[in-house]
């Protein structure tokens, strides 16, 4: 069994003496693993940090198998993102949920793409809240827990949009909280319109619903495993 393409390297960890364990997310393949000998060299560690893009060829004898990997350095994000704390705690968030949530070999282009969208934006110094909060809203989508921000789950109304609700995942306005209003998670412009203006407290807000969902709706159905601490410390970024 052989597979050419490219990928994102989510995270990488020693195996034996000289080996790796590469995790990646493809366009095609989904989240695939593999190993790659002589991956803790010096000369390797360069390329082998996640957030960047490689050249890869998998190969196994079965397909059920864990199989090889060689690569070849394509995009290499992660030296520019590392010199700002808070764009690199956003990368670990990323790889961290995207091994957390994806199953091996389940392709999710949609997630590929705005992954890649988002990684650019954390390394070329590009605004990247929007992105993000955008970027796990596509997570708990493609992972069928999905929020329905596009109109008020009580009025109908689409304009004014301010609460989501923490059971169904729907949006509700202000009429339609009424005294319910304190019980009902926040939904900020940032959510709602990535491409909003930044704003550290919106961007909390989002983190927050973001992270309800997938601790209580998307952790549990995984087998009730703790969020990845990467994203813990994401979150921390924005606690005032």
């Amino acid at each position: 069994m052989e597979w050419a393409g490219e990928g994102i390297l989510l995270a990488a960890r020693p195996h034996g003496e000289t080996s790796a364990i590469l995790d990646v997310l493809t366009a095609e393949q989904g989240r695939m693993r593999g190993v790659l000998r002589g991956g803790t060299s010096r000369k390797l560690a360069p390329i082998l940090q996640p957030g960047n893009t490689l050249a890869l060829s998998w190969r196994a004898r079965l397909d059920d198998q864990l199989g090889s990997f060689t690569v070849e350095p394509l995009n290499a994000r992660a030296g520019a993102i590392m010199a700002d704390a808070e764009r690199l705690a956003a990368l670990n968030a990323l790889c961290a949920l995207a091994v957390f949530a994806l199953p091996d070999r389940d392709p999710h282009p949609r997630l590929h793409t705005l992954s890649l969208h988002l990684l650019d934006r954390l390394a070329q110094g590009e605004a990247w809240f929007g992105a993000y909060l955008l970027w796990e809203r596509l997570l708990l989508e493609e992972t069928g827990y999905g929020l329905d921000l596009s109109e008020c789950a009580v009025t109908g109304g689409v304009e004014g949009l301010a609460y989501v609700s923490p059971r169904t995942g729907r949006a509700v306005t202000p009429e339609g909280a009424s005294d319910w209003a304190d019980r009902l998670l926040p939904l900020p412009p940032l959510l709602l319109d990535a491409t909003s203006p930044e704003s550290r407290a919106q961007m909390a807000e989002g983190l927050r619903t973001t992270g309800h969902f997938l601790a209580e709706v998307l952790a549990p159905a995984l087998g009730s495993r703790p969020l990845p601490e990467a994203r813990a410390r994401l979150v921390q970024r924005f606690q005032s």
